[in-house]
């Protein structure tokens, strides 16, 4: 094992006995003996002395070697085969002469590069002729470099790679071109200058030669010296021009265009930096035209343009505004802020503005329909935007308290009322769940409660639901947002329509068994009064066949529930009417005061309005609006002297036996399914006197069980437990009645702390 290692080393003067006949060392093996497992001799002999120089070889050599040099460089042809220059400069390095040869050689080189100084004096040059010149040096220094290595790569691998402070043959190379052209400062200077004149020059529009300004930068970067000679003279150059033109083009170009430009600009910058820059350029190069495009800029382009492009739903340049601004320092935290404020604004016009609260909800679906798609879309669903998104709605949708809350439940009952025929199952079922998102963002969650009731009961009792399993998603996704408490009267209401039906089951049997059948047939919706909105009680005068069976209901209810109280609704009833006119019989669906006023004309012919009101005992504002409905309105069944739309304390009314009509049953108890003014102050005035009992409810529960609070703790605990708005003016009414009543006293020495009374 030895004997082999030993083998490798060249320089050694012995070497195991091998098959190779290398250096002196013969095959002298020989055989002690023939026997058996006999062993054999190793014989190691000595090098043979190394054979010496001619006298004048060293320096024959080196001329050999210098015309080959200089051939390299005029660009002849070189004389000698280059195997035998190689294998000179191998002879002159066995034999110790390296340093003199690289010294030599470095000389040459350094002579050669120093004269090739004089072609960049002239002055007559033009910018891209002296950036060609320069180029043509470089890359014949390069080529010729490579060669001279070539010749001399034995000096290169031992000689020089053994002293680690001596620069290579082509570090050298570098080195000189470096020290005696480049770092010229007039050559310098001239070389930068060119390449910036000719990138202006593309900024501006025109064609250059990319390959040049790559080969001149890369030229550059290998003397390590493309940082301080050109880069930072580059970005100082970028950033004036790029102020300039952020400047300018703010003034000169709407929002879209600019945006686009700053696009374009930020592309042509990357391809820049791909096709000639060092890529050690391009965080800082881009970094400087974000800053003086956009960053420099941001408060103006977003109160320039941000409210044009969401107006005009400009998708494509709101999504490209996000891309810009997620690149800019604090770009997306501005742009989220203006994003914010314009919610706030445009929402405030929509909800603040009572002359459009007709289509309030529909434009308020509409505007959370698109500013949706942009935070999905453009904003790349970033949670700060969407959050801020519900915040802002939230926020303009209470600004105008109760109002908001009140149409989105007369919107709902508009969509689940029969009739509406613009939407199909799928339609509605999606229109609830966008209602319910604007829904979640109101305070007064019981003013909606309040009236969505009174719709629904409205559209329970005169049969105008459009379908009950819409009126059931609609009553789940309530329990669901606000909990069982908030829907459980509202399904009391529908098991109490369900039980009706039975009951009703069982009474036409009951009527049936009688022994005066009625030729009325009676419908019954029995209501638990917890349940339903309150209705105000009111007599009218109904026929003597009507109270009739009225009484058989009533026997044969309280004789299956005895201790239960009934009370009519006269209100709410409605009745189908058979008429004869000239064309023929029809049917009329009418409410039960226009029942009463249409059976008045079997017994006359003529009647005016106070008449009608004797005889049927309806208040006169009801009147009123029922004779407008059939006298006025669509179906004309009643005809009115002198005509007109309002109905006047003078008039006089009679049967029109002429009235005609394409159906056979016509409804005319649309006027049931309206709200009057009367009926929308007393809901909003019964859920103000709700939210008062409440309020007290909430402030004995927490002082009884603190038992002592001061007023600022116990007003904060009260904004904790209580779901709607309360001004803190209303607090103090409540506690101070409720001081007055004796369930709490204030302490006789701190006025504002509150003691509870037991």
């Amino acid at each position: 094992m030895m004997a082999e290692d030993i083998r490798q080393d060249k320089k050694g003067n012995f070497s195991a006995l091998t098959e190779h006949n290398t250096n002196g060392v013969a095959r002298t093996s020989t055989v002690a003996s023939s026997k058996t497992g006999a062993s054999k001799k190793l014989v190691i002999k000595n090098f043979k002395d190394r054979p010496k120089l001619a006298e004048n070889y060293t320096e024959d050599t080196w001329l050999k070697l210098r015309d080959a040099v200089g051939a390299i460089q005029n660009s002849t042809s070189i004389k000698y085969n280059l195997e035998e220059l190689y294998q000179a400069v191998e002879n002159l390095c066995s034999y110790k002469v390296s340093p003199t040869l690289y010294k030599q050689l470095r000389q040459v080189c350094e002579d050669h590069v120093q004269a090739q100084i004089h072609q960049f004096r002239e002055e007559s040059l033009d910018s891209l002729s002296f950036l060609k010149r320069m180029n043509r040096c470089w890359q014949d220094h390069c080529r010729q470099t490579i060669m001279i290595r070539s010749i001399f790569l034995f000096l290169d691998r031992t000689y020089v790679l053994q002293n680690s402070l001596l620069p290579s043959i082509w570090d050298t190379g570098l080195e000189l071109f470096r020290t005696h052209i480049v770092s010229d400062s007039a050559v310098q200077k001239r070389t930068v200058d060119g390449i910036l004149e000719q990138i202006e020059l593309e900024r501006n529009g025109e064609t250059i030669d990319r390959s040049l300004l790559r080969s001149l930068l890369g030229m550059l970067s290998d003397l390590q010296v493309y940082k301080e000679s050109f880069e930072e003279r580059f970005l100082v150059e970028t950033n004036r021009l790029y102020a300039a033109e952020g400047q300018r083009l703010m003034q000169e170009r709407d929002v879209p265009e600019y945006l686009h430009h700053v696009a374009r600009r930020l592309e042509e910058e990357n391809d820049r930096v791909i096709s000639y820059l060092d890529q050690s350029t391009q965080k800082p190069l881009i970094a400087c035209v974000e800053k003086q495009l956009l960053g420099e800029h941001m408060t103006a382009i977003l109160q320039k343009g941000l409210s044009i492009l969401l107006d005009e739903n400009r998708v494509t340049e709101l999504a490209l505004l996000y891309q810009l601004f997620s690149k800019v320092k604090g770009g997306l935290a501005t742009l989220l802020q203006f994003w914010r404020d314009y919610i706030k604004s445009f929402g405030g016009e929509i909800v603040g503005t009572p002359e459009k609260d007709k289509d309030m909800v529909q434009d308020l679906l509409d505007f959370k329909d698109k500013m949706d798609n942009v935070a999905q879309g453009c904003f790349v669903r970033n949670e700060s935007f969407i959050n801020a998104m519900k915040e802002a709605f939230e926020t303009f949708i209470n600004k105008r308290p109760n109002k908001p809350a009140e149409l989105i439940a007369k919107y709902v009952d508009s969509k689940l009322r029969a009739g509406n025929k613009e939407a199909t199952e799928e339609e509605l079922e999606r229109i609830l769940d966008k209602i319910m998102i604007i829904f979640r963002f109101i305070h007064g969650k019981d003013v909606f409660e309040a009236f969505y009731k009174k719709d629904l009961a409205k559209r329970l009792l005169v049969g105008k639901s459009a379908s009950v399993d819409a009126e059931k998603s609609m009553l789940s996704k309530l329990k669901h947002e606000c909990g069982a408490a908030f829907t459980s009267k509202l399904e009391g209401m529908f098991k109490d329509m369900e039980l009706s039906k039975d009951i009703m089951i069982q009474f036409k049997q009951y009527t049936q068994n009688q022994s005066e059948p009625s030729n009325i047939e009676l419908t019954v919706n029995i209501l638990t009064m917890g349940y339903w909105p309150s209705y105000t009680p009111m007599e009218v005068h109904l026929p003597p066949e009507m109270v009739k069976l009225q009484e058989v209901f009533k026997l044969f209810y309280l004789g299956k529930h005895s201790g239960r109280k009934l009370q009519w609704q006269p209100t709410l009833g409605h009745a189908v009417l058979k008429t004869e006119f000239k064309e023929g019989k029809k049917e009329l669906q009418v409410s039960l005061f226009q029942t009463l006023v249409l059976l008045m004309f079997n017994e006359g012919e003529e009647f005016g309005v106070e008449e009608i009101r004797t005889a049927t005992g309806i208040e006169e504002g009801e009147l009123r609006r029922t004779l407008q409905s059939l006298a006025c309105g669509k179906a004309r069944v009643l005809n009115k002297n002198p005509r007109g739309k309002d109905v006047e304390d003078g008039d006089r009314f009679n049967f029109n036996n002429d009235f005609k009509h394409k159906l056979f049953r016509i409804k005319i108890n649309q006027i049931q399914m309206k709200e009057t003014v009367e009926e929308q102050v007393s809901t909003t005035e019964r859920v103000f006197q709700d939210r008062q009992y409440q309020i007290d409810a909430a402030v004995v529960r927490i002082m009884k069980m603190r038992k002592t609070l001061s007023h600022n703790l116990l007003v904060s605990e009260l904004y904790n437990q209580l779901k709607f708005p309360v001004k803190p003016g209303d607090l103090k009414k409540r506690i101070e009645s409720l001081i007055d009543r004796d369930y709490m006293e204030r302490d006789k020495e701190t006025p504002t702390q509150y003691h509870y009374v037991a």
